[in-house]
């Protein structure tokens, strides 16, 4: 069975962290990448938005993000970036062949354009409405839903 990762570099919201655990065990995503500064269980703000998924959902904490992703691609893992740049492409179009670890931006900043150039793919989540993107959590849901169902 494909394993499916969510790395998380730099989240500043401990209710995103939260939301992040419970949609990924939700979509049978195997591990989260807590990077950098983003909080880490046990919190009770995480705890309070994971419901207990953050007992289950295994996890790591991690300061480097270029060392993660260097250690899962050594692994065979494709890298896919959720961002929106010029090379990203539609994430409807997408089908990870393989295990696959989702980056996700921080909430003001983003993915680097450094960190969109290691990964493998940059896709990114059509918006038909006025604001082009959506906060972190929803559009990590919404990737988690369809990469891993592709």
């Amino acid at each position: 069975m494909r394993k499916k990762y969510l790395i998380l570099p730099n989240i500043r919201s401990c209710h995103n962290v939260g939301a992040m655990f419970r949609t990924a065990d939700a979509f049978g995503f195997n591990k989260l990448f807590l990077v950098g500064y983003t909080a880490h269980p046990p919190k009770i703000q995480i705890d309070k938005v994971s419901l207990g998924a953050e007992t289950w959902v295994p996890w790591e904490a991690c300061e480097s993000l270029e060392e993660v992703l260097t250690m899962l691609k050594a692994e065979g893992v494709e890298l896919i970036a959720l961002e929106k740049n010029e090379n990203s492409i539609d994430i409807h179009t997408h089908k990870p062949a393989k295990d696959f670890a989702m980056i996700v931006g921080n909430e003001v900043d983003g993915i680097s354009e450094e960190v969109c150039a290691l990964a493998d793919v940059v896709v990114h989540i059509p918006m038909q409405g006025k604001k082009e993107s959506l906060n972190v959590s929803i559009a990590a849901g919404v990737a988690m839903n369809v990469l891993g169902r592709a």
